[in-house]
């Protein structure tokens, strides 16, 4: 088989190409830009592009398949090519379709978790020695690559993410899977540039439950009264499965998830994760693994890769890093922290770097999300609001959507890094939250106060 990527370099897609690599297809591809981790992982198996940018005559009759990413526009170069000769253009969740046809498909989706459910799933069935295909958004510790495609295992555990699936395929990534056990984690309206409502965005939801096999199962979180109702008034068909935040002990700063009047000390901290690790049992449970066995794999699990990160800790001071920017994963995040360290300052920064995050119509949506952190720290870039087209904000703005009552608004990075590299941080956990990077903190200088 010879499959070209149009956008190899993405964090999923040139985890796919490895992975039809090491099945033994003939993988090419091309793309503008590409960065680590990706870049030394495609190098490593010889599919780093010898040049980047778009190479129309990359594209010929003698490829079986052409898969497409999110980087890549419509009118990209190589995909008008690949429409005239009339060969196959898949986008990545499509393809894993056709790659998972004949296995049992397991596939965790919601608005947030996901990765971290997902992550769980993984690591507990490697800890039983439970071998799986599989596809997850984040690097997992143990894990070289994550996607795994081999023929001779039958279960394929797939991430199901909302978003769009490709620059000419407008439907959720979700809505290929046609899962067979599928869990769903809550639904918090996200993607505000894809779904310009809560209604629409809900909906997405709606129209994935109509895609489940006939009599699968079905694990929600039932604590989500919009994913009760739905989960309950839908598919009777299906085998329905709730579950809500189990029960769990604190003591300090670890947490302990409780089974048969015993205490199973985690990693993992904050009351989302303990639910997490409920869903990720129900899941590990329908696929054979015991409680027993459960409890006793999920000890060791660290978390997944950005989600809640140590980056730096002493006796008095820790600092976290997480990649939370939708409303509902900013709350539980800051939430977490403010559980596992009642005793110190909380200080929680936010950087708003999405189109949903900066768009005016979705700031309300931020509402006392921060209200956890003694001290709450907001930034953005004016100039990303302008690249995205959008309305521009005026800081007195963040501080009125955001209703906290010590509330630091940013726009410049470089009085953003002042602050953060002058700021105290004795008996202090600070939380920074973003999907990017605060326009180049460096969070080597914020690690070295620790160090200190």
């Amino acid at each position: 088989m010879n499959i070209h990527f149009i956008a190899i370099g993405g964090a999923a897609m040139h985890n796919l190409a490895i992975a039809l690599h090491k099945k033994g297809y003939h993988v090419s591809g091309s793309d503008d830009e590409i960065f680590d981790p990706s870049k030394s992982r495609l190098e490593k198996y010889g599919l780093l592009p010898s040049k980047y940018g778009w190479f129309p005559d990359k594209i010929t009759s003698d490829i079986d398949a052409v898969i497409l990413g999110m980087h890549a526009k419509p009118d990209n170069p190589e995909l008008l090519k690949a429409q005239e000769l009339g060969l196959n253009i898949y986008s990545y969740p499509e393809y894993l379709y056709l790659q998972s046809q004949d296995k049992k498909r397991v596939v965790i989706a919601g608005s947030h978790g996901k990765t971290t459910i997902t992550s769980m799933v993984l690591h507990v069935l490697a800890k039983q020695h439970k071998s799986v295909n599989y596809m997850v958004g984040s690097q997992l510790q143990g894990f070289e690559t994550m996607v795994k495609l081999d023929d001779n295992l039958d279960t394929i555990i797939l991430e199901g993410d909302e978003y769009l699936s490709s620059p000419i395929d407008p439907r959720p990534k979700f809505l290929w899977y046609q899962p067979h056990l599928t869990i769903i984690s809550g639904i918090a309206w996200d993607h505000m540039n894809k779904f310009p409502d809560k209604a629409d965005y809900f909906h997405q939801f709606e129209k994935y439950l109509d895609t489940i096999a006939s009599d699968g199962t079905l694990i929600y979180n039932a604590e989500d009264k919009m994913l009760k109702d739905l989960a309950e008034n839908k598919r009777p068909d299906l085998n329905k499965i709730p579950y809500q935040t189990p029960s769990y002990h604190k003591q300090g700063s670890t947490f302990y998830l409780l089974h048969q009047n015993k205490k199973i000390s985690v990693k993992i901290i904050g009351a989302h994760n303990m639910q997490n690790a409920e869903a990720a049992r129900l899941i590990c449970r329908e696929l054979g693994i015991t409680a027993d066995d459960f409890y006793q794999a999920i000890q060791s699990f660290k978390g997944a890769d950005k989600r809640l990160e140590t980056l730096a800790q002493n006796k008095h001071s820790i600092i976290f890093k997480d990649f939370a920017h939708a409303p509902s994963k900013v709350a539980a995040s800051v939430k977490a922290v403010k559980e596992s360290f009642p005793e110190k300052k909380l200080v929680a920064v936010l950087e708003l770097h999405t189109y949903s995050s900066l768009n005016k119509k979705f700031l309300p949506e931020y509402k006392q999300k921060l209200n956890d952190a003694d001290e709450a720290i907001v930034f953005y870039s004016p100039k990303a609001v302008a690249l995205k087209g959008l309305e521009a904000i005026p800081p007195e703005l963040i501080q009125k959507e955001f209703n906290h009552h010590d509330l630091k608004v940013f726009t410049n990075p470089e009085e953003l890094h002042k602050y953060l590299y002058n700021m105290p941080i004795n008996n202090t956990a600070l939380l920074l939250m973003s999907s990017g990077n605060y326009g180049g903190l460096d969070f080597h200088k914020l690690i070295e106060k620790v160090s200190e």
